[in-house]
């Protein structure tokens, strides 16, 4: 839905409450798209976030394959007596 900004103020609290529902609200400026009413989401517990964060490590640590140790990687960079090669 597309309302004015002069229209959205004699009905703002009726755009928030469809907004709320999840209806799309666009105001607009001069008939361009200025402003997106959204509903704001109820931040995570705590418990939530660390669950996400464990998920999220225990997936990169399913990924990881064996390869070279990356302490040495950057050898072939110098030469034997530590300067640029």
């Amino acid at each position: 839905m597309k309302v004015s900004v002069a229209e959205a103020e004699g009905q703002l609290a009726d755009l928030v409450r469809r907004a709320e529902t999840g209806d799309e609200v666009i105001l607009t400026r001069q008939g361009r798209a200025a402003v997106r009413l959204v509903p704001v989401t109820a931040p995570q517990s705590v418990a939530e976030r660390e669950r996400i964060l464990m998920a999220a490590r225990e997936a990169g640590r399913a990924k990881v394959t064996p390869g070279p140790c990356a302490a040495r990687s950057q050898d072939f960079l110098y030469d034997d007596d530590g300067l640029p090669g």
